[in-house]
C-alpha cells in the first residue's frame, strides 16, 4: 500500500516483494541496479492546487516481475492522487530531463538490488568506481568497467578511490560538462568521503609522471593510448515522425484513421499516439483502473514489438491534463475544459436527491440528469468537514478531517482544479452505522450547502460547477 507523507516535492518507494516500501530520504538519489521504484513529484500550482507527476524507474538489471509491480503500482497511487497525474516510464541510462532535475546533481546508479541482499556501499569493503559523467544541464552518471578501454577523448570520467577523486576530461569534452562534473565530484567527496579526501583533475593528453596525472594512470597499468569512442545500442536516438493514433481495446492495439483530432478521444476508451521517440498513452477519464492497467501493458508491449531504441519515452496523460507536447500533435485542439461542467455537477446532484426522494425544483436547469459519481476525484484539494449534531453543524479542526465516528454523521465538501484549473466540487454525507440522525436532516444540510454553492456560481463568482457523490 502506498502512503503519502508530504503535500509537495519528492517521495520515494522502492519495489520490495512486489510491494512498495518508502525509501528513507538519505537514500533518496540513489538507484539499485536491479530494483525498480516508483518517485512521486508534487508541484504547487497556481490557484492552491498540486500538480502531479509519476515516475517509475526500472533498474537494468531488475526482474520482469518487479519492473510490472513499478508499473501497476504508479497506476494505483496515480487513482489515490485523483487519476490526474502525468506518468513517465525511466529505463537505467535513458532517464527524462525531467526525472533527473529532482535529484542534485545527479542520480547514482549502484550495483546490486534488495533481491541480492546488498548492503549499503558504506558497508561495504572500498572498491575503485569509475563513471562517464554526461550532460550539460542535468547529469548522467553511469557506471562503467574499471578499464582503460573504458576512457575516450569525448567524454568526461571520474574515478572514485578510497583516498583520492580523479576527473579525467577528454580532449573533447565540453567545458559544461567538465563544471558538472565537479559538482558531482564535491557530492562523492561528502557522501562517500566524509568531506576528506583529495580531488584531482587529469587532462587527456597532458602526461606528467611526476603530477596527478601519474597516479591516475599507474591505476590503469600505466599510460597508453586510448581508443575513439564506441557507440552501442545505449547511444541510439529514436526518430521523431507523424504521430499515428492507436485505440486500446482489451489490450489490443487498432489504427484510427482519419486526421489527427481531439473529437476522435472517446472519454471511456484508452489510446495509444505512437511519435516514434515517445508514446503516450491517452486514459479517457471515465476508464476504470484495470483498463489503464492494460492500456499501460499493451505501450510496453508495442514499443517491445517495434524494436524500438532503448530511449523510446512512454508517458501516460489523463483526459483534461494532458501535455502541452501531447496536444502538439494533433491538427486541432480546441480550447475549453474536457473535465465535468456545472450543468453535469448540477445534474448529479439532483439525481443523488431524486434517488432520496427530494425534489428540488430548477436545479437542473437544461442540463440531462446523469446519475454517475465520478470514477476518480483529484487529490489536490481543499477539503472541509462537518459534523451535524440535530440542527447544526460542527466544523471539524484539520488534524481531526478522516476520523469519522460511527455514531455522527457528516458533510464533506470538497473543493478541487478540473482541466483547465477552474474549481470544482464533489459534495456528500457520511452516516454512521450508531447514528440516530434523521435522513431528513442530513439530506437538509446537502441541499444548503449546494444552493450556498450554486447562488455564488450564478453570481459571476470563479467557480464553474458541483459534483456529489
Amino acid at each position: 500500500m502506498l502512503h503519502l507523507t508530504s503535500y509537495s516535492g519528492t517521495e520515494i518507494w522502492r519495489i520490495e516483494n512486489f510491494q512498495p516500501v518508502p525509501l528513507p530520504k538519505s537514500d533518496y538519489g540513489k538507484f539499485y541496479m536491479g530494483d525498480s521504484y516508483i518517485v512521486l513529484q508534487t508541484t504547487p500550482s497556481k490557484g492552491g492546487s498540486y500538480l502531479y507527476d509519476i515516475h517509475f524507474w526500472i533498474g537494468k538489471d531488475t526482474t520482469q516481475d518487479e519492473a510490472g509491480t513499478a508499473a501497476i503500482k504508479t497506476i494505483e497511487l496515480d487513482a489515490v492522487l485523483g487519476g490526474r497525474a502525468v506518468q513517465h516510464r525511466e529505463l537505467q541510462g535513458h532517464e527524462s530531463d525531467k526525472f533527473l532535475s529532482y535529484f542534485k546533481p545527479c542520480i547514482i546508479p549502484l550495483e546490486g538490488g534488495i533481491a541480492t541482499g546488498f548492503k549499503k556501499p558504506e558497508e561495504e569493503e572500498f572498491e575503485k568506481r569509475l563513471y562517464v559523467c554526461r550532460g550539460k544541464r542535468v547529469v548522467r552518471l553511469k557506471q562503467v568497467p574499471f578499464a582503460r578501454s573504458s576512457l575516450n577523448h569525448d567524454d568526461v570520467f571520474i574515478l572514485d578511490t578510497q583516498n583520492k577523486i580523479y576527473q579525467f576530461n577528454g580532449a573533447n569534452s565540453n567545458i559544461q560538462e567538465r563544471a558538472k562534473a565537479l559538482e558531482v565530484i564535491q557530492f562523492l567527496k561528502e557522501k562517500y568521503h566524509d568531506g576528506t579526501c583529495d580531488v584531482a583533475i587529469v587532462d587527456d593528453g597532458k602526461l606528467d609522471t611526476e603530477s596527478d596525472s601519474g597516479e591516475f594512470w599507474v591505476l590503469f597499468g600505466g599510460f597508453a593510448p586510448i581508443g575513439k569512442k564506441v557507440h552501442n545500442e545505449d547511444d541510439l536516438i529514436p526518430e521523431t515522425y507523424p504521430a499515428k493514433l492507436y485505440s486500446i481495446t482489451d489490450g489490443e492495439v487498432k489504427i484510427v484513421e482519419g486526421e489527427l483530432s481531439k473529437g476522435l478521444l472517446e472519454n471511456n476508451k484508452c489510446y495509444l499516439l505512437d511519435c516514434g521517440a515517445e508514446v503516450f498513452v491517452w486514459v479517457g477519464r471515465v476508464t476504470q483502473v484495470e483498463d489503464r492497467k492494460a492500456a499501460s501493458q499493451a505501450a510496453e508491449d508495442f514499443v517491445g514489438s517495434q524494436q524500438r531504441p532503448k530511449a523510446t519515452r512512454i508517458t501516460r496523460v489523463i483526459q483534461g491534463y494532458e501535455t502541452n507536447s501531447f496536444k502538439a500533435n494533433f491538427d486541432s485542439w480546441p480550447a475549453g475544459s474536457t473535465a465535468p461542467g456545472g450543468e453535469e455537477g448540477r445534474g448529479k446532484v439532483a439525481a443523488l436527491l431524486k434517488q432520496q426522494g427530494v425534489g428540488i425544483k430548477g436545479m437542473t436547469k437544461s442540463a440531462p440528469v446523469i446519475e454517475e459519481v465520478p470514477p476518480l476525484l483529484e487529490g489536490s484539494g481543499k477539503m472541509e468537514v462537518w459534523c451535524i449534531n440535530g440542527s447544526a453543524k460542527t466544523p471539524l479542526q484539520k488534524e481531526d478531517v478522516g476520523k469519522f465516528y460511527s455514531g455522527d454523521c457528516y458533510i464533506v465538501l470538497y473543493t478541487y482544479h478540473s482541466g483547465e484549473r477552474k474549481e470544482d466540487y464533489f459534495l456528500c454525507c457520511w452516516i454512521g452505522k450508531d447514528s440516530i440522525e434523521v435522513i431528513y436532516n442530513i439530506l437538509s444540510w446537502l441541499t444548503f450547502f449546494f444552493l450556498k454553492v450554486d447562488i455564488f456560481l450564478n453570481s459571476g463568482g470563479p467557480k464553474d460547477g458541483c459534483s456529489v457523490g
